[in-house]
């Protein structure tokens, strides 16, 4: 548990939240991915980037053109929503994955 609050802890930060109204407006959600891959990703009402906590790295990803869902790169890194739910991430050099949604029970 205290892993998982240090990973939201560097996404708020990274985020620049100054009050406690904005930081109710969020969503998190932590993803697997078929390489083996673990990510935490934030989104905030009032930002239209996407905040990941990747490879023990919090990076902030802006939200691009895409027709098919939303996709968020920067940093090497890019974050594909699709209209259907299909999640992917490309990262460090390393090809395409899929990834899905992890629920944690009681959170």
């Amino acid at each position: 548990m205290g892993r998982h609050k240090a990973i939201v802890l560097g996404i708020t930060m990274l985020a620049g939240i100054t009050s406690a109204r904005q930081a109710d407006a969020q969503t998190f959600r932590t993803y697997r991915c078929a390489d083996g891959t673990q990510f935490i990703v934030g989104f905030y009402d009032y930002d239209k980037r996407a905040f990941l906590q990747i490879d023990g790295q919090p990076v902030a990803l802006a939200k691009r053109l895409s027709v098919s869902g939303a996709r968020y790169s920067g940093a090497g890194i890019t974050l594909v929503i699709g209209k259907t739910g299909t999640t992917t991430v490309k990262h460090l050099k390393r090809p395409v994955t899929a990834c899905a949604a992890i629920e944690k029970p009681g959170l």
